[in-house]
């Protein structure tokens, strides 16, 4: 097909519709019923699995390769999108992914204990298939959108994937529910797995059809180009010591943000754990009601996030909706019943989606004026995934060590605490 110019309505569209085919992967698989799923394959209160070597406590385990997969994508991103803008094929790369994203997702069918290890492997294929693709998809926004057309169009594509990840996931909850017994219901899980993965592949198709493959620049890929990336990253961390402000903010974000992507991606485990549901039934239900009430919730709390920070100002609102993590931290420590759970669901809704969209927007303010706010994006996003790489092992070897996940919960408060007294040093002006 003829190629479409910049900005062309169905271009956009089509770039806008992967967020529908992917964002399945993390409601479904990341954030609800392979968590769910993942537990239910534990029928002892030893809740222990040996692999490589060594006996792990279950929800330990998962974490501790959770924070691998996001330490390899730390890693190879900037090189990969490095790679990919001087050979022009950025589409391949984003197909590349996510099709190891899909297939790792069809392969969680097979998920089990006796075969650990290969099992582990496809949930590690679906996450750094889902993050890996995500890193090409946001690289082609600048590409495709003119700048007055992109907060318009990265928001219809958040919206786009919202919607499509609750219909699915209310398909794969009737599935589940429809049920009757345990093994039933696992067996349902399963095969949501096997939706989740081809709702991505074949709705992605629509998109790498429209999208352009990138512009190349005619040169051979050398050593020079392929750690261009890494370069670009030293760049802006030696610019960043010129900025007081951003730099301070920085590292502020880093702190909070290693908290709050370490509750999101664990919490479902620990409501699994540490809740008492009654029957297995009220608690695969509960967790996914809860599911679906964070994310209805985080529409009107990242709304009124934004009401706050017009009014109050960045830095003031983060402080706040940061003492409000805190106080989740010791409130999840002492909480047992569902009712509780539900509560604390509610309450992270109003927050998750605010500080996350809050804190993006705050570092896109303290920007400096430069054209080449693609690498200082790109140093954000590594800075994000290597503090959910901390916090998750911090998060793992807690609750490896001691047994229980409220001890984890509740060191985090320690994260969120130091975040606030940093954000407290961020100059209101600028400082150079």
């Amino acid at each position: 097909m003829n190629k479409l110019p910049k900005g062309s309505k169905k271009l956009l569209n089509a770039w806008a519709f992967y967020d529908w085919a992917n964002s399945v992967y993390t409601l479904t698989i990341a954030s609800s019923i392979f968590p769910i799923f993942y537990s239910a394959l534990f029928l002892s209160e030893i809740k222990n699995v040996e692999a490589f070597g060594f006996v792990f406590k279950s929800t330990a385990l998962i974490t501790y390769v959770t924070a691998f997969t996001f330490l390899v994508v730390s890693f190879t991103s900037p090189i990969l999108s490095g790679i990919a803008d001087y050979v022009g094929n950025k589409k391949n790369f984003m197909k590349f992914f996510c099709y190891v994203g899909g297939l790792g997702c069809i392969g969680l069918y097979w998920f089990s204990l006796e075969n650990i290890h290969i099992s582990l492997l496809f949930y590690f294929m679906g996450l750094i298939g889902y993050w890996g693709s995500l890193v090409f998809y946001n690289s082609y926004l600048p590409d495709i959108a003119f700048p007055e057309q992109q907060d318009n169009i990265s928001a219809k594509g958040f919206s786009l994937g919202y919607i499509g990840s609750v219909l699915l996931l209310i398909v794969n909850l009737g599935m589940v529910m429809s049920q009757e017994t345990g093994p039933e219901k696992m067996q349902m899980m399963r095969y949501s797995f096997v939706t989740v993965g081809l709702w991505w592949i074949l709705f992605s198709q629509y998109t790498f059809y429209i999208l352009p493959k990138g512009v190349s620049s005619g040169e051979k890929v050398t050593k020079a180009i392929v750690f261009n990336g890494l370069k670009e990253l030293r760049v802006v961390w030696s610019q960043l010591k010129e900025n007081l402000r951003l730099k301070r903010y920085l590292i502020a974000f880093f702190v909070f943000s290693m908290a709050v992507q370490t509750i999101m991606l664990v919490a479902v485990y620990f409501g699994e754990e540490e809740i008492a549901w009654g029957s297995d039934a009220d608690k695969t239900s509960g967790l996914i009601v809860s599911i679906l009430m964070i994310q209805l919730v985080a529409i009107l709390g990242a709304f009124l996030t934004s009401k706050a920070s017009s009014k109050f100002g960045n830095i003031k609102t983060l402080i706040f909706v940061n003492c409000v993590w805190m106080g989740l931290c010791f409130y999840a420590y002492f909480m047992k019943t569902p009712m509780q759970f539900y509560i604390a669901a509610s309450v992270v809704g109003m927050v998750m989606g605010g500080i996350q969209s809050l804190a993006r927007s705050t570092y896109s303010k303290f920007l400096p004026e430069t054209e080449d706010t693609t690498s200082y994006f790109s140093f954000y996003d590594v800075a994000e995934k290597i503090g959910i790489v901390i916090g998750m092992v911090i998060f793992a070897t807690i609750d490896q060590v001691t047994g229980s996940m409220r001890n984890s919960i509740l060191f985090l408060f320690v994260f969120f605490l130091i975040g606030i007294v940093l954000l407290f040093r961020v100059p209101e002006k600028e400082t150079i």
